[in-house]
């Protein structure tokens, strides 16, 4: 069994790569990225405002460079503003408190009961198996006089084949409706996901 050094993933081109490196200037990023989103749903025939779509950029950065990820990204399809999902991959080493890291220890650490059990699955993806659990949380509201948000999110727990370490894919939104099409995207997007020793 090997640590892993590097992980790889392909993303479609409405997911955008989040500025989450301590270096990357967010202000900088955001106003660049919302220029080139602009432009691409200009083309598409929509019209972006500008500041609202920085601000969101920058937010979603700050919001994923706090939980510090080894890649994140939003969704910004043609004619949003605003993003309307996250997805973010990190790697889980072993260590003196989890030597070794299974596919059970992932569905009990990422499992929350917050309405009702989640939805656990085993599956296999191209670089190992996996464990897949779909579930529900109740985050805080905007303001603290309104109402919690729901927060949906689809995880993939997956064990590297050779390898001892985990690759994590937690993909996330708050939009209603779209879970279908979420889950189809996360399900095209964790098969890309690869690794090196």
């Amino acid at each position: 069994m090997s640590d892993l050094r590097e992980c790889g993933i392909v993303c479609p081109t409405d997911w955008v790569e989040l500025a989450i490196e301590p270096t990357d200037n967010v202000r900088r990023w955001a106003r660049s990225t919302a220029a080139d989103l602009r432009q691409r749903s200009r083309a598409a025939g929509y019209e972006l405002d500008a500041k609202v779509l920085e601000k969101d950029l920058r937010a979603q950065a700050e919001d994923s460079r706090r939980r510090d990820p080894f890649y994140a990204f939003a969704l910004y399809p043609d004619g949003f503003d605003n993003a309307l999902a996250t997805l973010e991959i990190d790697l889980i080493h072993p260590d003196a408190a989890v030597p070794r890291i299974t596919l059970d220890w992932l569905a009990e650490t990422f499992s929350a009961h917050d309405f009702g059990p989640p939805l656990i699955t085993r599956t296999e993806v191209p670089i190992g198996p996996a464990v897949r659990i779909r579930q529900n949380f109740a985050t805080a509201a905007p303001s603290s006089d309104g109402p919690g948000v729901l927060l949906e999110t689809l995880m993939y727990g997956v064990l590297p084949t050779g390898a001892e370490s985990a690759v994590v894919f937690l993909m996330s939104w708050t939009v209603p409706g779209i879970a279908d099409e979420m889950e189809e995207a996360a399900a095209g997007i964790v098969k890309t996901l690869s690794v090196a020793f």
